[in-house]
């Protein structure tokens, strides 16, 4: 098993920035594919972005390409999501999830077995 810690949410303006942490425990981090979830009120859990358990592939929803960046740090044992320019539509509980290695990043969240207990991002206008 994993343990899944996300940190790093908070309150901030439209326009600025904000980098979640996912701090891994237990079983060996790079036998696992992450990825960031994140859940708005009233809305269903959508899919943000992933890395490989090598860290040389990653991929994002397009709503968020070239403005978020995954990251992870094996001597850490952490993964990160960089969000620059944010928006009050990203107001969202962020997650983090741990799948099983693979060169494919799946989008849906049953691929995941592992979660963290979720960061709040809150984006104001």
């Amino acid at each position: 098993q994993v343990q899944l810690e996300e940190s790093g949410g908070g309150l901030v303006q439209a326009g600025g920035s904000l980098r979640l942490s996912c701090a891994a425990s237990g079983r060996t981090f790079t036998t696992y594919n992450m990825a960031w979830f994140r859940q708005a009120p009233g809305k269903e859990r959508e899919f943000v972005g992933g890395i490989t358990w090598s860290g040389g592939g990653t991929i994002y929803v397009d709503s968020v390409r070239g403005r978020f960046t995954i990251s992870r740090d094996y001597a850490k044992n952490t993964v990160y999501l960089q969000m620059n320019s944010l928006k009050p539509e990203e107001t969202a509980v962020y997650y983090c999830a741990a799948g099983a290695v693979s060169t494919f990043i799946y989008s849906q969240d049953g691929r995941y077995h592992y979660w963290g207990q979720g960061t709040q991002v809150t984006v104001s206008s």
